[in-house]
């Protein structure tokens, strides 16, 4: 296949590199330094769960110099979707399938305002990587799994587009599962995520002290039912025992663990309070749920949403 890897940071320049090293053509859309790295070196991936490797492929900044593509993967932050997935349209041809890995639950819409409900598909992933210097990727867990599925108008059978694609991750040793109905995946990780972000942002402290504080366990636990019961008011019929589910998770996870949202709040990033807490709270309101908590970590975290909060 020829992939196009739309945001080739930690999440999508690992899966982009573990698809090159199995033989397909992958362009990386980079930028600045980490362009001009993977032109000069290729893309470096260290990890201990699959071995260390580096594949040279093609790095462009401009999509226009791509050509048409099979697959686009778009990983961007979800913050940068404006500017980032207009990038999609060169590439874009009649058989063209675009699949986004992105946080929360707006991305497979405006990816579809850009490529066309029939050409998107909808997915998430669990893996732990970073950017640890330009082109130079660090797993730092052992999951590299992508669930994903159609979105748009589910079918009662399997796409060939998402058997083909499925097929060519399986082959290229990333844990890739199909979904029925993809919204289900993207749902289910996004009560959990929500949570995990709005907490430990709020907090600015890791998972461990909020989850060992019985009355913030279960305020947290209240917020992953409130975004239940969002989903739910969408139509998406998520586990009946989700709730149990990452009650589980989160106690079996490292205490240490802090989640992405919190990782750039301590750097004055930009953080996707507005693709997680700001989602729900926005869907909320339209579909007359109520979510107190969510709407309380939402106006603490809304100040820093471009980065550094507006000093006075």
């Amino acid at each position: 296949m020829r992939v196009a890897v739309l945001g080739s940071g930690a999440v999508g320049g690992y899966y982009g590199a573990k698809l090159a090293r199995a033989g397909h053509d992958v362009t990386f859309i980079a930028r600045g330094a980490h362009l001009q790295a993977l032109r000069e070196r290729g893309m470096e991936i260290r990890s201990p769960a699959v071995g260390d490797f580096t594949v040279r492929a093609r790095a462009h900044e401009d999509t226009s110099d791509v050509g048409i593509v099979d697959l686009v993967i778009v990983a961007v932050k979800a913050y940068d979707n404006a500017t980032a997935l207009p990038m999609i349209r060169p590439m874009h041809g009649p058989n063209t399938t675009v699949l986004t890995l992105q946080n929360g639950v707006d991305s497979v819409g405006e990816v579809a305002a850009v490529a066309g409900e029939s050409s998107t598909l909808g997915g998430t992933t669990y893996i732990a990587t970073a950017l640890s210097a330009p082109g130079v990727i660090e797993q730092t867990g052992t999951h590299r799994r992508i669930v994903f599925g159609e979105v748009f108008g589910v079918l009662p059978r399997v796409p060939e587009r998402v058997t083909v694609i499925h097929e060519a991750m399986v082959a290229a040793d990333i844990q890739a599962e199909v979904a029925g109905d993809g919204r289900i995946p993207i749902w289910e990780k996004f009560i959990f995520l929500v949570a995990l972000a709005g907490f430990t942002g709020a907090t600015r402290l890791p998972v461990g002290p909020v989850w060992t504080d019985p009355f913030i366990r279960e305020q947290f636990l209240n917020g992953c039912r409130e975004v239940e019961a969002v989903a739910r008011a969408e139509g998406v019929e998520v586990a009946a025992d989700r709730i149990q589910q990452i009650e589980s998770y989160v106690g079996s996870i490292p205490g240490t663990t802090r989640s992405s949202l919190l990782i750039d709040l301590a750097q004055g990033k930009k953080i996707e309070v507005e693709a997680l807490q700001g989602s729900v709270v926005r869907r909320a309101a339209r579909l007359g749920v109520s979510v107190p908590i969510m709407s309380t970590l939402y106006a603490v975290l809304k100040p820093f949403a471009a980065g550094e909060a507006p000093r006075t």
